[in-house]
């Protein structure tokens, strides 16, 4: 099996690299900067160079691959063009044979348009997959784990012992570790049984803030307590990440979930039916604060 993955230079999808190789897949993996090479090389992969935006070249490292794990670029400028970097990638593999291409959304697609350019676009991409003739699987994660070693989460823990995150306490989210999610990529890259087919996944355990907190302390074995963070502090601290604007639309999605009285799923209680089809070995809040308590507690 030759799998090429995009995106995996980032974290969401750098494990489907390992998950992939123990299956025994031959990995390639796409990237914009030939200085991401030595890491891809260094995890199992062949670094082939190439932009999304560059159709001819796509179509070219697309021949003689039997899979394609992608991911739209989680910080486009302008969030449309992921639709058309989205259309590079299916007609390619669409035109040499490809056998799946297996999405990772990068979160759960809404119902139907919000007016968000980011998820809208989304919407589109997932028409198109569906329209090309292509076997797919889409997989919707709900909040990765890693979001908690962004700048706006670690430093609150190692300094202070907060878990600072924009959600309310009261809101319950089923976090996943990113590297479940890709083993839930490689999973349904080789179920032959899945052509169309689209996952909404979550981790095991639906957290208010506190009880994440909790969690985490376990993992760490250092009491860490929940830190509701306000969405302009949030937002303040993301501009150099994502930009003014951006950080200016994350906070106020945020702000409002602090006055929602319903607030948005993040929890998948079907979670087992799911793992009948998919086998993956889930990873614990807990769990996932033990193994990277180095990262946050010096």
């Amino acid at each position: 099996m030759r799998i090429l993955v995009f995106g995996a230079t980032g974290s969401q999808q750098f494990n489907v690299i390992g998950e992939a190789k123990k299956k025994g897949a031959e990995v390639f993996a796409a990237t914009s900067s030939e200085k991401s090479f030595e890491k891809l090389t260094q995890a199992g992969a062949t670094p082939v160079l190439a932009n999304l935006n560059d159709a001819a070249k796509i179509l070219e490292i697309t021949q003689g691959i039997d899979a394609i794990a992608f991911m739209i670029p989680v910080s486009l400028p302008n969030p449309f063009d992921g639709l058309q970097y989205s259309k590079n990638v299916i007609d390619a593999a669409k035109a040499n044979g490809v056998s799946k291409i297996v999405w990772n959304t990068s979160g759960w697609l809404e119902s139907q348009k919000v007016g968000s350019p980011v998820d809208d676009v989304k919407l589109d991409v997932r028409d198109y997959l569906k329209n090309s003739g292509v076997d797919y699987v889409i997989i919707e994660p709900t909040i990765y784990m890693e979001n908690m070693m962004g700048a706006f989460c670690a430093p609150f823990i190692t300094n202070e012992k907060k878990l600072a995150y924009p959600t309310p306490e009261a809101m319950p989210i089923g976090w996943i570790a990113s590297r479940d999610v890709s083993a839930f990529v490689v999973e349904a890259i080789y179920n032959v049984d899945l052509k169309a087919d689209a996952f909404k996944i979550s981790g095991m355990e639906n957290l208010k803030g506190n009880d994440l907190a909790t969690q985490f302390s376990k993992g760490v074995d250092e009491e860490i307590v929940y830190y509701p963070q306000k969405p302009n502090e949030f937002g303040d601290i993301l501009k150099p990440f994502v930009g003014e604007a951006g950080a200016a639309s994350v906070a106020a999605y945020y702000e409002s979930l602090q006055n929602a009285t319903e607030y948005p799923p993040k929890f998948n209680s079907k979670m087992n039916e799911i793992l009948e089809k998919l086998p993956v070995e889930m990873t614990s809040l807990a769990q996932w604060a033990h193994d990277n308590k180095n990262y946050f507690i010096k």
